[in-house]
């Protein structure tokens, strides 16, 4: 369920009595003004694909007959993707000799920071196609929820997820605590506006990223942790539990797909599942920020893991930054206020990007 009443939708999705207004940046201001979208399923019937677009507060729907989508005349400035084939192909747990790698965290809808911080470091060129060559993207997690441009934010790392690999290079979309919650239903931090896309699509917003959809079905091959050369990338963080457990990435990465679908009730009945899902389990953990967190237990899990460091976001910082002679690298920058951000580079050294697009030392 969403936090606001429904009787508010139709009078532009408002509610400002009792939301904050960080929440109620760029709501349209009627329906009429109201765009998102395309939402692509696969139809029961015959295995063919259905387009959903809301255009001016309306519903419109083709089946799907190219694989670039081109939205309606009237339906603005939504995105127009090409669906992938190998879009669903999964990538491996770990990655040697990659020479250059950028790294971010919960973006939460904030898609025009995510394309300002992209652009003014050359990840991407002034059409916002891949321009990272051979090089490595890591998104640990966390597009979902909070912000007001999901859609937007979802379309365009799909479409730099094929572009990546023909240029030789990857992305790595990591799923973060949010990608977990909507997927089970858990929509406390949706952004109010999306209460009339569910409605016009007669599914609850879960659905909308179902088993069924494009996105939902490209979302759920990805992995949940990766290493690459001596970093480990992930959401949250890894405690002592892991090593104690004696788990691996690979076979973490596949419970985590065969399983987020499941409710937590379910999820709760399996001590395995409930540790990687919930309190200190990879998309949860901030212990690294808690003053009292052991360096030698710190320790423990880098020579577990045959790493130097570990990226992680989740807990928000104002910048990207190092804990524990850059042990841990905090990259979540606190591009969900939807100001500003940085990136974490990684070639012979650790650089951050700042937002205005210079690489500091970390």
């Amino acid at each position: 369920m969403f936090i606001y009443s429904r009787l508010c939708r139709n009078l532009a999705l408002l509610c400002c009595a009792i939301l904050p207004n960080s929440l109620m940046a760029n709501s349209p201001t009627s329906a009429d003004d109201f765009y998102d979208g395309p939402y692509v399923f696969q139809q029961k019937s015959d295995q063919s694909k259905q387009v959903n677009w809301i255009c001016q507060g309306k519903l419109k729907q083709h089946n799907v007959t190219e694989m670039k989508l081109s939205r309606p005349s009237d339906c603005g400035q939504l995105p127009q993707p090409t669906l992938n084939p190998d879009a669903t192909k999964l990538s491996a747990d770990s990655y040697q000799g990659v020479k250059r790698i950028v790294a971010l965290s919960d973006v939460h809808g904030q898609y025009d920071v995510l394309i300002q911080l992209l652009q003014r470091h050359k990840i991407i060129d002034s059409e916002l196609n891949w321009a990272f060559g051979n090089g490595h993207m890591v998104m640990t997690g966390d597009m979902f929820d909070r912000g007001h441009q999901i859609n937007e934010v979802l379309w365009f790392m799909y479409k730099l997820d094929a572009q990546a690999s023909q240029a030789g290079g990857k992305l790595h979309l990591l799923m973060g605590n949010h990608e977990q919650m909507v997927f089970r239903g858990d929509l406390r931090y949706v952004h109010p506006r999306y209460e009339l896309s569910s409605e016009l699509l007669d599914r609850p917003y879960d659905e909308l990223y179902g088993k069924d959809s494009e996105i939902g079905q490209w979302l759920r091959s990805k992995n949940t942790l990766v290493k690459i050369n001596d970093t480990l990338f992930l959401h949250g963080g890894v405690d002592i539990e892991w090593v104690n457990r004696k788990l691996a990435l690979d076979k973490v990465n596949q419970l985590y797909r065969t399983n987020v679908d499941k409710t937590k009730a379910e999820l709760k009945q399996d001590p395995l599942l409930s540790y990687l899902f919930f309190g200190n389990g990879p998309t949860w953990f901030r212990g690294y920020f808690d003053d009292n967190y052991s360096q030698t237990e710190l320790d423990t899990i880098l020579a577990y893991f045959d790493v130097k460091r570990i990226a992680v976001g989740h807990t928000s910082q104002d910048r990207v930054l190092g804990r524990f002679d850059n042990k841990v690298i905090a990259i979540d920058s606190s591009i969900k206020k939807g100001k500003s951000g940085e990136l974490l580079f990684i070639d012979n050294q650790l650089w951050r990007g700042t937002y205005n697009g210079k690489k500091l030392p970390l």
